[in-house]
């Protein structure tokens, strides 16, 4: 904890105490007003409660340090000497938002109260000073329903029964339709409201109010749906959240005042054109909460949309040009795409937050291929704005534009990407049935952040009102999930579970298909197509091929993996699984002969019915990779994968093999094991039956024969796993050495070729150094060396590994994201261990952690010199390896 007792920071007025650099500190929205208030930009005043309060707030019991209240009382007299007017006075109210505001933006995570300042009293003071009756109410009532929710604890519907209530009542449809008095009859009924559930009135302190809404904005970065995020986008509990008090300005004081949410560019797509939705006569959260329908910013935007509201430029064409002027300084300043929010009143425009704006990564790509062709940044730094992992994004299929489609309904295209599955209704739901592998699309009215776990779970999300900045299209933007919002036209009913439209009736279960990039939602399933991947992720993995040390390759054994993997950009094979290739169902019953075989010549007999299919599988790689690198891991499988378990697959077995099938259940007993991974397999296999080896190396060798004759080059790397002592690794390095001199000789064919073992063994890691004196490479098995290191069975952790991470034991999954502390340093030493004996030594790394980007950082680190992952997780390791050489030794999260 920091000795500094400087807890609260002022900004306003054309001046600030922070700066950007500071949101570890002041969090992003508190470093960012700060910054736009020493741009001179329109910032209303205010003053930010640093993140290091919450970690105090939490360490001593929900307290506040000594110091913290004075301080506090100074911002807001210095926000009082600024706007002119009094907190708490009768006559001249000032009124101020209390908002969230962590390092990382969690949109709509926390919670935010606007309107503090008003009770029974000041109210009648707003009133007077802003002539206008009605909207002081409005504001009042707008103020005792957000308190009341956030603050108090008292559900909102309570509040929402008693507005339509009051609306049916008058015959009212719209609440710009309620007068004062109206305002001021349900203010009664929501302060009724309070004293019911709380058995007290609601406050009317100025200061117990300030400092409940401080306290419940603390407390909302320790709620469900702040957790839930934090943990989605792995963001570290211990930073905390800050506070921003800021004097208020009114977007609903009139047809002269609006609120905004605005891109510099376009989120879906990436195009430099200015994109947003504004409200007249209306507070910020009327927006974002999708509760009416915003209108486009710009006459473009609204024509696009085919929108008849009038655009901002053309209903307020003066504020616009300052707001546009605005986003272009902003941009050029943090050199990137911002998310602004922004309200004008009585024609004047204010600035209330701008920060790094959420995107689409097709949007991400081409903002930084272009920004980098602007010359706004360079290459390497847009190399650095891409996330690895959301490149997964672009993989993937979208839908066929041939296929027939039953259009039933249009909303908004707010996250790009086509979406099929069953129709589910709730957040629970969804996450329920996505756990039994369904996937599934979110229907929703609307979502609320309360809905992020179900929003996670789905396929696609589809919300029936809500705009292009509400909080569905922000979080699925963000999730990578195809979004469509605000289809009108649907009709959801949450008590039968049936969505209608049209006369058309679609039950919770149904499938749709909805088209995030047009907005469309269809019935039925409709088919997809592979994506091109050219324009704007050439270019820019181009950059990253360029920077990046490390060379990428993929774990492959299947011709359309092979191939995927190379249109991928993969530099060849860090791991063939050969024992995966004897799963199809011509070869098991061979395998499966050859292991309950009780001789060698049972053996022999059935290898030789494998050889020919085997070394097929190694001329199609070889030419499929032409004259890439190719590593072939040998047998390795724990041989329980390969016993018959029917009383059919043995009766198989036997016939196959010539006997009887008592036989063949006698022998599968025998060679039954308790612990099978770490059991009689790999090496292992190799010392008891070398036959097996000496099968596999003899189909390689022959297969590099045949692709030779065609004037391809083909070096095998030939790998022995689960090797433990240099002894093991000796004895099958000679079976390999003497059947390609047997080849050589028949084929009359020099083999260029080498013998490599995989480190999976924590033995292995520290004896490298002699191991490497006959290992001509090193592959690290990173699964089964978390496994061994941690004894922990990757099939059975996942009973226990959430216990572990709730608990603050395991930040990570181990097997998704590599233990740079103890499984790392095995990497490390057996790393520097075999070069010291062999200083050339070729080191990779062939687990699932090569395509986890937080583990390519670290093999960079170490100096490995590739990574090799599964197919679709190319591009993401191409570009880690680039972003972690760009890095060199500064930790990912400075970077």
């Amino acid at each position: 904890m920091s000795s500094v007792s400087k807890w609260v920071y002022s900004f306003g007025d054309g001046k600030a105490e922070g700066r950007a650099e500071m949101k570890n500190l002041l969090g992003g929205k508190g470093a960012n007003l700060a910054e736009m208030s020493n741009l001179g930009l329109p910032v209303p005043p205010g003053f930010t409660i640093t993140t290091e309060v919450c970690t105090w707030f939490y360490d001593n019991g929900r307290q506040y340090p000594a110091e913290l209240k004075d301080q506090v009382a100074a911002g807001l007299r210095a926000v009082e000497g600024i706007i002119g007017a009094t907190f708490g006075d009768a006559d001249n109210p000032l009124l101020v938002s209390v908002r969230s505001g962590a390092r990382a933006s969690m949109p709509g995570m926390m919670d935010t109260v606007l309107n503090l300042g008003l009770n029974d009293i000041t109210v009648r003071g707003l009133a007077k000073r802003s002539g206008d009756e009605r909207f002081a109410y409005d504001s009042y009532r707008r103020f005792i329903q957000m308190y009341g929710n956030v603050v108090l604890d008292v559900d909102h519907h309570h509040f929402e029964e008693i507005l339509d209530s009051h609306k049916r009542d008058r015959g009212l449809s719209y609440d710009t339709d309620l007068e004062a008095g109206d305002w001021q009859a349900v203010i009664e009924g929501y302060k009724d409201v309070v004293q019911e559930a709380l058995g007290r009135p609601f406050p009317q302190d100025v200061q117990e109010q300030l400092w409940g809404a401080i306290g419940a904005v603390f407390g909302s970065w320790m709620n469900q749906r702040a957790i839930t995020y934090r943990k989605l986008h792995e963001i570290p509990a211990s930073w905390g959240t800050a506070v921003n008090v800021q004097a208020m300005v009114f977007g609903n004081m009139g047809n002269d005042c609006a609120t905004g949410v605005a891109f510099t560019r376009n989120p879906s797509t990436g195009e430099n054109a200015f994109y947003g939705e504004y409200l007249i006569n209306a507070q910020g959260e009327d927006v974002v909460a999708g509760i009416r329908t915003p209108q486009h910013l710009t006459i473009a935007g609204r024509q696009a949309n085919g929108s008849d509201l009038p655009a901002m430029e053309e209903s307020m064409p003066e504020v616009f040009q300052q707001l546009d002027a605005v986003r272009l300084k902003l941009e050029r300043h943090y050199r990137d795409m911002q998310d602004i929010e922004f309200t004008v009143q009585q024609k004047k425009l204010y600035m209330l937050q701008t920060r790094n704006g959420k995107r689409t990564t097709a949007a991400a790509l081409k903002i930084a291929v272009d920004m980098a062709q602007e010359g706004l940044i360079d290459e390497a730094e847009a190399v650095r704005r891409i996330e690895p992992k959301s490149l997964d994004q672009l993989l993937h299929p979208t839908l066929d534009p041939k296929a027939e489609r039953k259009i039933i309904a249009k909303g908004l295209p707010a996250s790009p990407g086509a979406a099929c599955g069953k129709v589910v209704f709730s957040a629970d739901e969804a996450e329920r049935l996505s756990q039994m592998g369904d996937a599934v699309i979110l229907c929703r009215v609307e979502t609320s952040p309360e809905d992020i776990h179900g929003m996670h779970a789905a396929a696609g999300i589809l919300t029936t009102r809500g705009g292009m900045t509400s909080h569905a299209a922000v979080v699925a933007r963000g999730m990578g999930r195809s979004c469509v919002s605000g289809a009108g036209e649907l009709r959801i009913d949450y008590k039968t579970g049936v969505m209608t439209v049209r006369g058309e009736k679609i039950a919770a279960g149904d499938i749709i298909t909805i088209d995030g990039s047009t907005g469309e939602v269809m019935l039925g399933h409709v088919p997809t197509i592979q994506p091109e991947l050219s324009g704007d992720f050439a270019i820019l993995m181009g950059w990253a091929d360029r920077f990046r040390r490390m060379k990428v390759r993929t774990n492959a054994e299947t011709p359309l993996d092979a191939r995927t993997a190379v249109k991928f950009g993969a530099e060849g094979i860090g791991l063939c699984r050969t024992e995966h290739m004897f799963f199809d169902t011509e070869r098991i019953i061979a395998v499966r002969e050859m292991i309950v075989a009780e001789t060698e010549a049972g053996r022999r007999a059935a290898l030789a019915k494998i050889a020919p299919m085997q070394r097929q599988d190694f001329v199609e790689l070889f030419r499929i990779m032409a004259g890439l690198p190719v590593t072939i891991r040998l047998l390795d499988p724990p041989l329980h994968e390969f016993l018959p378990n029917s009383e059919a697959e043995m009766d198989e077995v036997a016939k196959a093999a010539g006997t009887d099938i008592q036989r063949v259940r006698h022998r599968a007993l025998q060679l039954h094991e308790a612990n099978p991974m770490l059991g009689h397999r790999g090496c292992r296999l190799g010392i008891s039956y070398p036959e097996i080896y000496e099968m596999q190396a003899r189909a390689i060798f022959e297969a590099a024969v045949e692709v030779g004759k065609d004037g391809q080059s083909v070096i095998p790397e030939i790998m022995i796993p689960l090797v433990g002592t240099k002894k093991e690794l000796d004895i099958l390095k000679a079976v390999i050495d003497r059947v390609a001199g047997e080849v050589k000789q028949s084929s009359g064919v020099q083999i260029d070729y080498l013998v490599g073992t995989m480190i999976e063994l924590p033995r292995a890691a520290l004896r490298a150094a002699e191991i490497a004196q006959s290992a001509e490479f090193f592959s690290f098995g990173t699964n089964d060396l978390t496994q061994t290191t941690f004894g922990i069975s990757r099939d059975d952790a996942a009973s226990f590994l959430p216990d572990y991470q709730r608990a603050g034991i395991f930040e990570h999954d181990p097997f998704v994201t590599l233990d740079t502390e103890g499984v790392g340093e095995l990497v490390s030493i057996a790393a520097e261990r075999g070069r010291k004996t062999r200083p050339d030594i070729k080191l990779g790394i062939c687990g699932e952690h090569g395509g986890d980007p937080a583990s390519v950082y670290f093999c960079e680190k170490v100096g490995l010199s590739y990574v090799s992952c599964s197919p679709y997780r190319v591009p993401i390791a191409r570009l880690a390896a680039a972003q972690a050489a760009l890095m060199g030794d500064r930790p990912a999260s400075e970077a």
